[in-house]
């Protein structure tokens, strides 16, 4: 058997060979989180069969490969006695879906072969056209197999015919490929324990139909990354708002394909923020329009066709929207366990898609109840209970966009009968009743007539506060100057003072300074200065990454930077000498070090990107921006 590249298991590895096959499940499932050319495959449903009647379903009867393809599914290393002999092997087909379909009609698809009586799997790949004619690729066959050597386990790629590979770079990687991305994956996977918290992702929708769509709106709308006019970073969103477009409108298809309804549905997007979403979904036919607090300087370049509204959202009987289907919060923030409270309340058959991001409750911050979950799994579950609370029955799914929060909740269907509305609206108001009395620290203040004093809902805002229209900068840059040269040459002139006693004055090394934990930082500091900190964002931290040419903060600790290591760091990463800066390019800051450090600038003036003084300043020349 020709074995091409195998990798050794570090240690004792407890978890094989069962981890081995989960490894290979998570490769058969969602080979797109290796092959990042694929968009994710389908597999049928796997059956047990024996090697006879898997050849029967792999050659015809007249082939006379049959006898060296058997052998290849057949030998091997001896089999363990260890591990589940019950059936032999395990038969399924998977089709891929690639990002890109270049292939035209054609489907790629794979054998799987589960071998658990000798720890093996083997893929055949076949091409099916149009008309249904299967074309086999033996070239293509390949073995993925552990084998245990005394106490070390390794896992091994065995490939049918190597010289006749076949590689096309998407579904038919090249064989290096498999040693360098593929097997160290494997490994990875087969010895942690670990399993994710959350659903795969694209649960609920069928992906090939994502794939296609998203596609087509990533070629449409592409050209917004050129155009952007905000501060953020336009990759990133205009591709999330994408992905996110794609998911809605493919499960809203999805939706009208189950009821036999042509209509597209219409919807309101709560806390719309640059309005990309809603833009998306109205040039796509679908009728709607976002709210948010505060416009941005995008919405005037998208087109009459997409309606966005300036105003403070505040829940009760005024934002109520019984005429829509679907309500939609991306990143509302504040707004977010109210969506489905909302819905439930505006009509029957009123929907929401939540994606949350930032932990609020219903008046104010989220407080943490437990700690054996992570704090967003605990949000997710809260939100969760909201949507049940409020009526609906709730499904939860993972998007495939650039964010760390992608787990999104949708509410399509009530858990309640129409006659039980009443009922179902009293819930609701003592729901969101009990959230405010933990908020404000009275348990005590649960009442059961909610029905007595006043009509349900009436007053559910009271107390609820969105956000200010003008944005606040609460990351320490609007702090004054002074304040924060100040507390800079504080910790600075600490650190400095840390150095290894054999390296105090000396003239020959350069005092690179000590480190302090950040909690040793803020000790240092006045009472006075640690409470104008705290009411900015990330407190003493933030101002310190904000000064990132004097401090290096790493895991917690605080350190002088040294500009030799990261110059040092970018030549040999280009494997060239560092070239000096560019006569006159922009130095629009003064280096700390040169006016400050005791031994000034470790770097000469003209490989440091600061100004070594009033001289050596080239400012831009683009007009400033304009401060509203």
């Amino acid at each position: 058997m020709p074995k091409l590249f195998d990798i050794k298991f570090a240690g004792e590895c407890k978890t094989l060979p069962e981890g081995f096959w989960s490894a290979v499940d998570v490769w058969v499932k969602k080979p797109h989180v290796v092959n990042k050319r694929l968009c994710g495959a389908k597999e049928t449903e796997s059956k047990d069969v024996g090697p006879d009647e898997a050849l029967g379903f792999l050659l015809a009867p007249d082939s006379t490969d049959s006898n060296d393809v058997f052998t290849f599914l057949t030998s091997g290393c001896s089999p363990s006695l260890t591990h589940d002999q019950e059936h032999l092997w395990s038969f399924s087909v998977r089709t891929f879906i690639p990002k890109v379909n270049s292939y035209g009609s054609t489907v790629h698809k794979e054998v799987v072969l589960k071998d658990f009586y000798r720890h093996r799997v083997t893929f055949i790949p076949f091409e099916e056209d149009a008309d249904g004619q299967v074309s086999q690729k033996q070239s293509n066959i390949h073995q993925l197999q552990i084998h245990q050597d005394g106490e070390e386990w390794a896992l091994q790629l065995n490939a049918f015919r190597p010289d006749e590979w076949f590689s096309d770079g998407v579904v038919y990687p090249k064989l290096p490929w498999f040693s360098r991305d593929l097997l160290p994956k494997l490994v990875r996977w087969a010895t942690e324990s670990k399993t994710s918290e959350f659903k795969s992702t694209l649960s609920l929708l069928p992906v090939e139909k994502y794939s296609v769509m998203y596609q087509q709106l990533k070629d449409k709308y592409k050209q917004m990354v050129k155009v952007w006019p905000e501060v953020t970073d336009p990759e990133k969103f205009v591709y999330e708002d994408v992905a996110i477009a794609t998911y809605l409108l493919v499960l809203w298809a999805e939706e009208r394909a189950e009821n036999g309804q042509t209509a597209k549905q219409s919807f309101v997007d709560l806390g719309c923020g640059n309005g990309l979403l809603v833009h998306i979904l109205c040039s796509e036919g679908h009728p709607g329009k976002g709210i948010d607090v505060r416009k941005r300087k995008i919405w005037d370049m998208y087109g009459p066709q997409t309606l966005l509204e300036e105003q403070a959202i505040t829940p009760g009987e005024c934002f109520l929207f019984p005429g829509t289907d679907w309500l939609i919060g991306n990143h509302s923030d504040e707004l977010t366990p109210w969506i489905p409270i909302i819905a439930a309340r505006s009509s029957r058959c009123c929907r929401f898609f939540v994606l949350p991001c930032c932990f609020f409750d219903f008046f104010g911050k989220y407080q943490r109840r437990q700690c054996k979950k992570s704090q967003y799994k605990e949000y997710i579950d809260f939100i969760t209970e909201v949507s049940q609370a409020s009526g609906f029955n709730t499904e939860e799914d993972c998007l495939r966009i650039p964010s760390t929060k992608r787990v999104c909740l949708v509410g399509k269907s009530r858990n309640y009968q129409p006659s039980d509305e009443a009922q179902a609206e009293r819930r609701r108001a003592k729901y969101v009743q009990s959230r405010q009395s933990r908020v404000q620290g009275s348990n005590d203040g649960l009442r059961d007539d909610i029905d007595a004093g006043r009509t349900p809902g009436s007053d559910w805002g009271s107390g609820f506060q969105p956000r200010d229209r003008i944005e606040t900068v609460r990351n320490c840059a609007a702090l004054p100057r002074d304040f924060i040269d100040g507390v800079v040459l504080r910790v600075a002139n600490v650190l400095l003072g840390l150095t290894v006693d054999g390296d105090k004055g000396s003239p020959t090394v350069w005092n690179q300074g000590g480190s302090l934990s950040v909690r040793e930082v803020a000790e240092l500091l006045e009472q006075e200065t640690l409470q104008l900190l705290k009411k900015e964002c990330g407190g003493i931290q933030t101002l310190l990454k904000n000064n990132y040419q004097v401090f290096r903060v790493e895991g917690g600790r605080v350190y002088m930077r040294d500009w030799r290591a990261l110059t040092e760091r970018k030549a040999s990463r280009a494997n060239v000498k560092r070239k000096p800066l560019a006569l006159g390019a922009l130095k629009t800051r003064p280096c700390w070090f040169h006016a400050r450090h005791p031994q000034g600038c470790p770097l000469q003036a003209e490989q440091c990107i600061f100004a070594h003084g009033p001289d050596d300043l080239r400012p831009s020349t683009r007009p400033l921006k304009k401060i509203n």
